[in-house]
């Protein structure tokens, strides 16, 4: 048929042209979902390592940067606050605040793969 470009191979369900950029809007769509899960999970870690920091150099608990890292840091740490129990409170922090941290990390991570993995498989 004249003006109808189809894929060679005789493929008639959608002209190419349309295809296309159905095609590249999907890989975008998909880029932009795993980027986003990837910043989340990027940021989480960064508050929870940045209270680690403030625990283990002491910071001012009185001041607000401090407390809201650590007001954060206890909403996002949610189960993981008493895995361990060790006697110094510092290394309670590190160690089951750094668990969190790692859960997340790794959790974020598998996402994002199965995000691409996913945005990579042909819609039928």
């Amino acid at each position: 048929m004249a003006g109808t470009q189809t894929e060679p191979g005789g493929d008639h369900r959608a002209p190419r042209a349309r295809r296309l950029p159905a095609a590249a809007a999907r890989r975008r769509a998909v880029d932009l979902l795993a980027a986003a899960v990837s910043i989340v999970t990027t940021l989480v870690v960064t508050v929870l390592a940045v209270h680690i920091a403030f625990v283990a150099f002491e910071a001012n608990t009185a001041n607000d940067l401090v407390r809201w890292f650590g007001d954060r840091a206890a909403d996002l740490c949610w189960q993981f606050k008493d895995v361990f129990q060790p006697d110094d409170p510092k290394v309670d922090v590190a160690v089951n605040y750094g668990l969190a941290a790692v859960v997340y990390l790794a959790v974020g991570r598998i996402l994002v793969r199965l995000v691409r993995r996913l945005g990579q498989s042909r819609p039928g």
